[in-house]
């Protein structure tokens, strides 16, 4: 088996561990666990540097297990959090919990080896557990005192804190006894957020079995200038295509700081060390970027939609063709072109204009030129193209080849985009 403690340190992805752990992995195959609670249908960029920690763990020779929290999801975790989370019904934990499964899937090999990943759902030992049950039987064995000492409740009780949420960290904690004494699960893994929560699972385990228990937390993704990794400007970035496109997820790696790549290529991918470090001393950054942006997208979305989003990109950049321009789909083109200046033409309309002077300049309401003569003299110049096509003479009649059978594409100049959108009438 691969030392992966000596993996994860020089890739930085260790913030705690329990003594004997590094013993523990080296001594057999360990059978290990990080839970997500369905708190949403999709996980985020934050949720795949943990799924990283698995996917490290499972690739060193080790049995990963994840679980989705179908009974502590009820609940929600009050840690760090700065106010009590929303309750979710039941049929909206069940639908997240599908998503959930579905993305775990691209990232773990849940086949037949014998570190084959295994998916878990705490609702099933839940279930069929009393209130009076937990209590006499689980909830003697914590105090008080204990529970209140985790850094990650202290803060919440000085602004409130539910008995509800404040009971979340020994259901976690029971997660860890119960799958250590059923499983032979001795390792839970997390992120620094959730080491309390983690160390209460090794506590309880210690008190109510004597078992062998050990955790292992990895840094929160922070920025270089301290802010939390893993949002943009409209929010979480999800893995989930349909909150985040594989285009924005692609232009989202791209856009990365330079300070932060170090970071993120040992965290994200699977490059060698010396991969990684022929990355950064290249020059160029973007390089690097391109990299990352590469491996992460087509491990998240699929090779075929990394295609699809260079392809998007590149039309921005004038290196892309007619036929890279007929290939994207409509969401992806809106999204490319968001904040360009659009004009609504009819079909009508479209087809009266006399020549392409007209067009691109009164049947638009002189939104690309201002008058016919203006239009003329920069086609004139090669300075005007539709749809990737350079227009060669301002006095033929338009074409009108749509794209996605709706759009007209016009480019003046080498940077100024105009989408021309084609309604019925």
């Amino acid at each position: 088996m691969k030392d992966l403690i000596a993996e994860l340190r020089w890739r930085g992805m260790i913030q705690d561990m329990t003594p004997g752990t590094e013993e523990q992995l080296k001594k057999e195959m360990t059978h290990a666990y990080i839970g997500f609670d369905p708190t949403a249908d999709s996980l985020h960029i934050g949720n795949l540097a943990t799924i990283m920690l698995l996917k490290q763990l499972q690739l060193a020779g080790h049995k990963p297990y994840a679980l989705v929290g179908g009974a502590t999801g009820m609940i929600g975790d009050p840690s760090f959090k700065n106010a009590e989370r929303n309750l979710l019904d039941e049929d909206t934990l069940r639908h997240n919990q599908e998503g959930i499964h579905k993305q775990l899937h691209r990232f773990l090999d849940f086949g037949e080896a014998p570190n084959a990943a295994v998916m878990l759902n705490n609702y099933d030992w839940f279930k069929e557990f009393s209130f009076l049950g937990f209590l006499r039987d689980v909830g003697k064995h914590i105090t008080i005192n204990y529970m209140t000492s985790k850094d990650s409740v202290k803060k919440r009780l000085e602004s409130g804190l539910s008995f509800t949420e404040f009971s979340y960290q020994l259901l976690q904690g029971y997660d860890f006894y119960y799958l250590n004494k059923n499983m032979g699960i001795k390792l839970q893994m997390g992120g620094s957020d959730q080491w309390g929560n983690i160390t209460t699972g090794t506590e309880l385990i210690r008190r109510m079995s004597g078992g062998e228990a050990h955790a292992l937390t990895t840094p929160l993704l922070t920025k270089a200038d301290g802010t939390k990794f893993g949002k943009s400007e409209g929010g979480n970035v999800w893995l989930d295509p349909e909150r985040t496109s594989p285009y924005q997820f692609y232009q989202f790696w791209l856009n990365v700081r330079d300070e932060d790549l170090p970071r993120l290529l040992r965290v994200y991918t699977l490059f060698s060390e010396e991969e990684i470090i022929g990355l950064e001393q290249n020059p160029n950054p973007n390089e690097a970027k391109r990299e990352l942006a590469r491996e992460v997208t087509t491990r998240v979305h699929s090779e075929k939609e990394y295609l699809q989003a260079v392809k998007a990109s590149n039309i921005l950049f004038g290196r892309s063709t007619v036929e890279d321009l007929q290939d994207i789909d409509e969401r992806t083109l809106l999204q490319v072109f968001e904040g360009v200046p659009q004009v609504s033409l009819t079909k009508d309309a479209l087809s009266a204009a006399q020549d392409y002077a007209e067009l691109l300049s009164e049947t638009t309401q002189g939104l690309i030129f201002s008058s016919k003569g203006e239009a003329r003299r920069m086609i004139k110049g090669g300075g005007v193209s539709i749809n990737k096509v350079k227009v060669e003479d301002a006095n033929r009649t338009p074409e009108t080849h749509l794209l996605q059978g709706k759009y007209l594409l016009v480019q003046k100049g080498k940077k100024n985009y105009y989408l021309i959108s084609v309604v019925e009438g």
